[in-house]
């Protein structure tokens, strides 16, 4: 399936995804209410689990040894939310979820504009404090990587309860990546990488691209003069990679181009495969994914070729009754606000549940040394979870 393609069912099944506002006796074709005034209260993502509370803080990072390589002209840009163990009732409250103007281009973007409110789903409530004191000690670093054509704020609920449970979580946008992302001074960078994306050899480059990004974002975190005050906090030790869909892909290549990224975790993103031909040097590997990502059936591309290229711990497990988001927060909004979706009967709080006990999991046994029962099979109080050997 090409990027183009790939793009197209991702903004299909985003239009089913997002909080379209809805009252009780509203149907899909009640929409207009947000164009008229009608008052619709915004999602709240679910609490993080995790001993610790939250802090966050945005970071401009900007890589002045590469052109950016879909603008073709001035340095390579990242924009990362860190997350860490923090104080409780320190810190200003929540940070936005986006931008207004980020969340008018996104659902411009899917050709949802008008019958969504933009700064009703801006203003989804998480629950990370910006600036709060971080909680000393040396924790693990998790780089998170959005899909394409979508922002870094997809993964918040994820990134909050994995920071909650003890890490430092780096979620990063890769410029011109997404349909909008917010730089200093009120620049928005919209998708430049879109169509260069869809030629031959697109999705290889958009991989080979991140994979530069993740090492650069590692050497600004981790390096002798790091660019984040709260550093300190990071085990330059213990450092893993995981994403959703082309950023769950992207944790394959820079795992091959970068030993000091020690495990990876795919949520539902394509590989090409085979690769890597020499494998990892047996470091540790999840693929988690919807119901279609069982073998045979994943639609942005096999996982089978992979596998066996997989030479060191690794997982292939897939959650009934989700879609290719599950592993965001937009089913989660989704629900709150009425929504369903038809090919993804499993509640939204129930998927992302799933997703950070099994993502959570998997980063505890390979980062902290914590074995994780849930990883080891089939469980009664999983039913919906499905372990593949193929």
């Amino acid at each position: 399936m090409t990027i183009r393609r790939r793009i197209a069912a991702a903004a299909a099944m985003l239009a089913l995804l997002l909080p379209v506002p809805l009252t009780a006796a509203a149907t899909a074709s009640a929409a207009p209410a947000a164009a008229t005034g009608t008052r619709v209260n915004p999602a709240e993502l679910p609490a993080p689990t995790g001993r610790f509370a939250v802090g966050q803080e945005d970071l401009h990072l900007t890589d002045r040894s590469r052109t950016d390589p879909w603008a073709h002209t001035g340095p390579r840009e990242l924009m990362v939310t860190l997350r860490y163990p923090a104080q409780r009732g320190t810190g200003r409250a929540p940070a936005p979820y986006m931008s207004t103007e980020e969340a008018r281009l996104v659902l411009a973007d899917k050709k949802l504009d008008q019958v969504i409110d933009p700064a009703v789903f801006a203003a989804t409530r998480a629950h990370a404090r910006v600036g709060a004191r971080p909680v000393q000690g040396r924790y693990p670093l998790i780089v998170l990587s959005p899909g394409f054509t979508v922002s870094r704020a997809t993964l918040t609920s994820l990134a909050e309860d994995l920071a909650s449970r003890g890490y430092v979580v780096a979620a990063v946008d890769h410029a011109y990546e997404s349909a909008a992302t917010a730089f200093p001074g009120g620049r928005i960078l919209t998708c430049l990488a879109c169509g260069p994306a869809d030629a031959p050899g697109g999705h290889e480059a958009v991989l080979g691209v991140r994979a530069q990004d993740v090492s650069f974002l590692l050497d600004r975190l981790t390096g002798r003069h790091p660019a984040w005050r709260h550093a300190g906090l990071i085990d330059a030790g213990r450092i893993a990679m995981g994403g959703h869909s082309m950023g769950g892909a992207a944790a394959l290549p820079a795992m091959a181009a970068d030993p000091r990224i020690r495990a990876g975790a795919d949520m539902d993103g394509g590989l090409p495969g085979p690769y890597p031909a020499a494998g990892i040097g047996g470091r540790p590997f999840l693929l988690f994914g919807a119901a279609a990502s069982a073998p045979g059936g994943h639609s942005n591309g096999d996982w089978s070729k992979t596998w066996p290229h997989l030479d060191g711990w690794k997982r292939w497990i897939t959650v009934d009754g989700t879609d290719h988001f599950a592993a965001t927060d937009f089913p989660a909004i989704r629900d709150q606000l009425g929504l369903p979706h038809p090919e993804a009967p499993l509640p939204g709080s129930r998927a992302l549940e799933l997703t950070r006990t099994y993502v959570g999991a998997f980063f505890d046994q390979h980062l902290k040394g914590r074995p994780g029962p849930v990883l080891d099979g089939p469980r009664a109080d999983t039913p919906e979870v499905r372990f593949h050997t193929p």
